[in-house]
């Protein structure tokens, strides 16, 4: 009997796992079923493309993985029971359930509001590719002169800001942060930052604490971390909402051990701290990296945990060695609009560096990143590893890998 292995969640994370896994293992051992709501692969780190009126080719899944033994099922996950070893699916062919040996959880992270009043019935996001189509369309609707908000000066923030103003130069794009916009950064990547808000003429407003969005205004209180700014109002016909992303709180419902945030607690090897059956790798898991700091939600991380996961799991199912070795990072990359970007140097515990680059040659560098990540995960069984291993034929046997 093959040994049956769910990915949920065709992310970066997830799709990168059941690729990896397929080069790893023999398709006559496994059966791999990668479970996604959208039929395609969403490119997520480049939506604020296409919510500033850019086209982005079509990736569909079936495709992605035709012939390599992974099979795509197009269905929402509604819930997993981590002791019956099952996973709830609403799909194509209506309500199922679906058993597993061995479960991967990469089902990512959506928007946060924070909990604070009219994100919801206001705000636009980029977290999702239906969220980024809201979003263009009501860009689409703006006439010369219309207010724009991005609210959150973080990665997402900065990039979403710099898109829009330079995609609609006709628009006023401005940006609040409770702190810093970009105040993580080193001297040097920030002061390049301002020079590019500034000849985007993108309002920077710091220090603004965003404590609730109406319909053509936020309104605010007083942040931290930055000068403070006066409370009042910002004008906004559209509020962009990227003040932060959280998990989908599927995994809290279950028995599974998760941290305060609901994200799934794992050890070195991606593998559950509570349940060796199950896996979690992107934003929906909980790890350590260099130096035992939490990996923070990010791309840069979901590729480096999804072959931890995959690695690991081909060596407790064929019984090889397990490979360990901490998740560090190396850089973060910042598109500035599609002529301008930041490339950061960091430690692999994610400390700045003084080593940037900057302008074109950092925005050629992002697109390169981000265009060979996407390659890698359209050619999901090409490149190394190409040796399949063979899975032992005893159920003992494999439950005695998967459980050491």
């Amino acid at each position: 009997m093959k040994h049956r292995i769910v990915v949920l969640g065709a992310g970066y994370a997830g799709a990168v796992t059941a690729g990896r896994l397929a080069r790893r293992l023999h398709r006559d051992d496994v059966e791999i079923t990668l479970v996604n709501g959208d039929p395609d692969f969403v490119e997520r780190i480049r939506l604020h493309q296409l919510a500033s009126g850019q086209d982005l080719p079509r990736r569909p899944l079936r495709a992605v993985y035709e012939g390599t033994g992974v099979q795509v099922r197009q269905a929402w996950v509604t819930a997993v029971d981590a002791e019956r070893k099952t996973v709830d699916l609403t799909g194509e062919n209506g309500a199922d359930t679906l058993a597993y040996d061995t479960l991967v959880y990469a089902l990512g992270s959506t928007n946060a509001d924070h909990a604070v009043p009219g994100v919801a019935e206001y705000a636009h996001n980029i977290a999702g590719k239906q969220d980024a189509l809201r979003l263009r369309a009501r860009l689409g609707e703006l006439g010369p002169d219309g207010t724009v908000l991005v609210v959150g000066g973080g990665l997402t923030g900065i990039e979403a800001a710099t898109e829009i103003a330079e995609a609609r130069p006709d628009l006023h794009v401005a940006i609040a942060a409770r702190d810093g916009v970009g105040g993580w950064l080193s001297d040097k990547a920030q002061q390049h930052l301002r020079v590019v808000l500034d000849r985007l003429g993108i309002t920077v407003h710091e220090g603004a604490d965003v404590t609730r969005v109406e319909a053509n205004h936020v309104v605010t209180g007083t942040g931290t971390g930055a000068p403070a700014a006066a409370a009042g109002q910002i004008p906004a016909q559209v509020t962009v909402w990227t003040a932060g992303f959280a998990v989908h709180p599927i995994a809290a419902a279950t028995t599974l051990e998760v941290s305060s945030t609901g994200r799934i607690v794992v050890d070195a090897t991606m593998r559950s701290v509570s349940h060796p059956d199950v896996y979690a790798v992107g934003d929906a898991a909980f790890a350590e990296g260099a130096g035992g700091t939490p990996l923070r939600m990010a791309c840069a991380t979901a590729n480096p945990m999804a072959w931890q996961a995959a690695d690991a799991l081909a060596a407790r199912l064929t019984g090889r060695k397990v490979p360990e070795k901490p998740i560090g990072y190396a850089a973060q990359c910042i598109s500035l609009g599609r002529r301008d970007g930041i490339l950061q140097r960091v430690t692999p515990e994610d400390r700045m560096t003084t080593t940037v680059i900057t302008g074109r040659a950092g925005a050629r560098i992002k697109e390169f990143i981000c265009a060979s990540t996407t390659w890698t995960i359209a050619h999901p069984t090409m490149l190394l590893p190409t040796r399949r291993h063979r899975v032992p034929a005893s159920r003992e046997a494999q439950n005695r890998f998967i459980t050491t």
